[in-house]
């Protein structure tokens, strides 16, 4: 399968010289064998000569080399303040207690003010809120170890009992005993629907969409939903999930071309960070396990990668068939071959641009 795609709001992209754009995608030239960024101030080509890329190296696979004006495989200033914001996450990952920003600032080189605001932007939270849910995931792991409560919330930093159950119910959904005993009693309704791709199930919390399924047969998906959620009470509503049901229809009849559904989902720290770099990719293309695996930076880890696609309980939401095997083979997919086949191929008509019509000359 060819990894690039026409794309009219990457080519929109590429006549504006778009900086924002840059590190989304590279386009390549195929009368030049060249691929730049979109920011490239080097003359427009032709768009019916042009093939977008989700990252440098698919270009690279596809024999093009990189721009020397631009140089979209090197770092680009915005790569390096994301860089900065990486290692920022990662002191906090290994802080035991909370830090100032002016002491989370010296260590990555940032100012303080500007350290909040492009840390919010980039992350989704401050970096103090980000502290605080690491902690939290610390408390959930000794939880499912099978610690105590008590030895769980001490190991984890609380430094007492009310501090965590001040929030447990905005953070962990349930009380910390409860959510130890598996999710025992946590309500999640769900209905089937019929879609363009089947049976369509979709399950949700309070919280946001919990699990999305493709099959022929509901009693199958209703198997899934419950060993997927093994201690929650299930509560069928076919009528009362509108607003998570009715945009993925749309999106699989191909009225809804974007998705932006919050999900609640069970993940551990590797499969939230793939996850996450999925949805970063854009519609209509496809990238492969080990480009995923380097995007996320472990570029070694191409089959866990595999793993944490195949596990993706929110599909579709979590674009997993937008990758597939390096040889370009689509892979495996935990919904069937031929719904990957479908998704992409309709993604790839959406996103293809109608070319201009020939006018006659008078």
């Amino acid at each position: 399968m060819d990894a690039s795609v026409i794309d009219t709001g990457f080519w929109q992209a590429v006549q504006d010289r778009d900086a924002g754009a840059d590190g989304r995608f590279v386009f390549a030239v195929t009368t030049t064998g060249i691929y730049c960024r979109p920011s490239c101030p080097s003359r427009h080509p032709r768009w019916e000569n042009v093939r977008f890329f989700p990252l440098p190296q698919a270009a690279e696979r596809a024999g093009f080399r990189a721009c020397k004006r631009c140089r979209p495989n090197e770092a680009s200033p915005t790569d390096r303040r994301l860089a900065r914001i990486a290692k920022a996450c990662r002191v906090l990952d290994e802080a035991d207690e909370p830090m100032t920003l002016a002491a989370l600032g010296r260590k990555v080189g940032i100012a303080p003010h500007h350290l909040q605001r492009l840390f919010t932007r980039v992350v989704g939270v401050s970096p103090r809120a980000y502290w605080d849910a690491r902690r939290l995931r610390r408390l959930k792991g000794e939880l499912r170890a099978g610690e105590s409560v008590t030895s769980a919330l001490y190991g984890a930093g609380y430094g007492s009992s009310s501090r965590l159950y001040e929030k447990s119910g905005a953070s962990l959904g349930m009380t910390p005993a409860r959510y130890r005993q598996g999710g025992a009693g946590e309500r999640v309704t769900y209905a089937i629907v019929a879609s363009q791709l089947g049976r369509l199930l979709v399950a949700a919390t309070a919280r946001g969409v919990a699990m999305v399924a493709l099959g022929e047969s509901d009693r199958r998906l209703e198997a899934e939903l419950a060993a997927e959620l093994p201690g929650a009470l299930l509560a069928r509503d076919d009528s009362g999930l509108g607003a998570w049901v009715g945009p993925l229809v749309k999106h699989l009849a191909g009225k809804l071309p974007h998705l932006d559904l919050p999900v609640d989902v069970r993940a551990t720290a590797f499969q939230r960070q793939v996850w996450e770099a999925l949805r970063t990719i854009p519609t209509g293309t496809t990238t492969t396990y080990r480009d995923l695996a380097r995007q996320i930076g472990q570029p070694s880890a191409a089959r866990a990668v595999a793993r944490a696609c195949a596990t993706n309980p929110v599909a579709v939401v979590v674009p997993c068939h937008r990758v597939v095997r390096g040889d370009g083979a689509l892979g495996g997919y935990r919904w069937g071959m031929e719904r990957k086949q479908a998704l992409l191929e309709r993604e790839k008509r959406e996103r293809s641009p109608t070319p201009e019509p020939v006018r006659k000359r008078a």
